[in-house]
């Protein structure tokens, strides 16, 4: 356990889901980025980007982004997220992926769980976004849920139109606001940010 979840904030570790039997949390490191990536690619569903590009999300993300370990100490399920440099107190949730022999279990809400109080635990936590397209059904229940759990409005917009992509079919990718996720992001839902540096 890392010092980030043991000092995990009450009010999203009484509205969290805990992890599977014979799973558990961890911050993502260098040498996950592979299995990482073939879990992308075997879940059939992400845009699967460069296996370089794990790489780096595990060595310049990790503080926002969440892996879960079978008893191997193996990958069985990813999160990777970073923090909006123009809102500093929301976190964007970029992948989320479970390998199939997991699925089923309640993994992925167990890692939005995680990785929110992860990042709380951390700096003040007031909003999560993520883009999900229309088709993804199990996406939208995973985050509407998340939102229900912690007591959260869900706002929905187009953030990219289809017409934005340079490929053919590539559906519109609509924007999920979840705000406020914490108690203390409840408070400062409407206190100025201090500007950085």
């Amino acid at each position: 356990m890392t010092a980030a979840q043991a000092d995990v904030p009450t009010d999203l570790e009484a509205n969290s889901l805990k992890m599977p039997e014979g799973l558990r949390l961890d911050t993502p490191d260098v040498a996950d980025g592979a299995a990482i990536w073939r879990i992308a690619r075997d879940s059939k569903v992400l845009d699967l980007n460069s296996s370089y590009s794990y790489l780096l999300w595990c060595r310049d993300f990790a503080a926002t982004s969440v892996v879960a370990r079978d008893a191997n100490g193996e990958p069985a399920g990813f999160i990777t997220g970073y923090i909006r440099p123009e809102r500093p107190r929301t976190l964007v949730v970029w992948q989320v992926a479970v390998d199939q022999a997991q699925r089923g279990r309640g993994l992925a809400g167990a890692l939005l769980d995680g990785l929110t109080s992860k990042v709380a635990a951390d700096r003040e936590l007031v909003s999560v976004e993520t883009t999900i397209t229309p088709d993804n059904k199990p996406s939208e229940r995973l985050f509407t849920s998340y939102a229900q759990r912690h007591g959260a409005s869900v706002e929905r917009t187009v953030l990219f139109d289809a017409g934005l992509f340079p490929e053919e079919g590539h559906e519109p990718e609509v924007l999920f606001l979840i705000e406020p996720v914490t108690e203390s992001g409840k408070a400062a839902q409407n206190k100025p940010v201090k500007p950085v540096g």
